[in-house]
Order: C-alpha cells, then sequence, then structure tokens
C-alpha cells in the first residue's frame, strides 16, 4: 500500500480512545471503530499491515526504538506520538502500549491511545525535531 504524503494541517479529536492489538512483529491483527475513523483507513486496509503503516515522517526512529525494547522486555511503554492519517493530515495521541499474554505465553501487544494534550505535544515538539536532526545527520 503506498504510503500518503504529509500534508501540514492537523486532524483533531477529542474524545474516544484508539485500540489496537498486532502480533509480536507489529502486524495488525485489531482495530476498533475509533481507530478506523481516526487513520481514515478502512478496517480491511488495516489489519494484516504494519502498524507503521500509520507512522509519520516526523517521528524519529529513536522513539519507537525505545518503545520496540520497552515491549519486547514484556514491559510497558507510554509517550506521544505523531501519526500519519491516510489522507495526509496529522493527529497527535497519548500512547500506551503493553504485551499480550495467553497461556503464559507473549502473542502480542495491545495499544491504547487518546488525544494528547496540547501542552505535551509542544513539550515533546522540538525534542523530536532534534532526535530527527541527529538521526538524519547519521
Amino acid at each position: 500500500m503506498k504510503r500518503p504524503t504529509p500534508i501540514d494541517e492537523e486532524y483533531t479529536f477529542a474524545d474516544g480512545v484508539i485500540i489496537s492489538e498486532t502480533d509480536l512483529n507489529g502486524i495488525i491483527t485489531y482495530a476498533n471503530r475509533k481507530f478506523v475513523e481516526i487513520s481514515g483507513y478502512s478496517k480491511e486496509e488495516l489489519i494484516g499491515k504494519p502498524h507503521s503503516i500509520i507512522r509519520h515522517p516526523d517521528m524519529p526512529k529513536a522513539a519507537f526504538k525505545q518503545m520496540w525494547d520497552t515491549i519486547q522486555q514484556d514491559k510497558e511503554w507510554q509517550g506521544l506520538v505523531k501519526n500519519l492519517r491516510k489522507d495526509g493530515r496529522y493527529y497527535w495521541v497519548d500512547t500506551y502500549v503493553k504485551p499480550i499474554f495467553k497461556d503464559g505465553k507473549k502473542v502480542g501487544y495491545i495499544a491504547a491511545r487518546h488525544p494528547a494534550k496540547r501542552m505535551d505535544v509542544l513539550s515533546i515538539m522540538n525534542t523530536y525535531a532534534q532526535m530527527l536532526e541527529d538521526e538524519n545527520k547519521g
């Protein structure tokens, strides 16, 4: 699937919780109605695709490396993420990710996201921009 070209227009939403589940490799296995609505993709377009389908290019790779390092150690991760909608607009979410266990075996991950607070976004934007600049020097 071709990734959309980002446009500098924010998509905001005030309520609801975006829920998704992935397998151990980050492939989407479940997307709730709010995820479908906010991402702009249909459920059929999301299921079976890498969760990175919604990754905005402004997000530094280091932020996701930290998330993966944390959840692969069976710990919970929380952070702010800028996502990319199918129409090219972006949206900020406060994200919480944790492993899913069945019969004592890790089988995937579940993420819950809600609208990020404006003051939190403003405080993390410069950090992410610096991280991205450092990566691009690389």
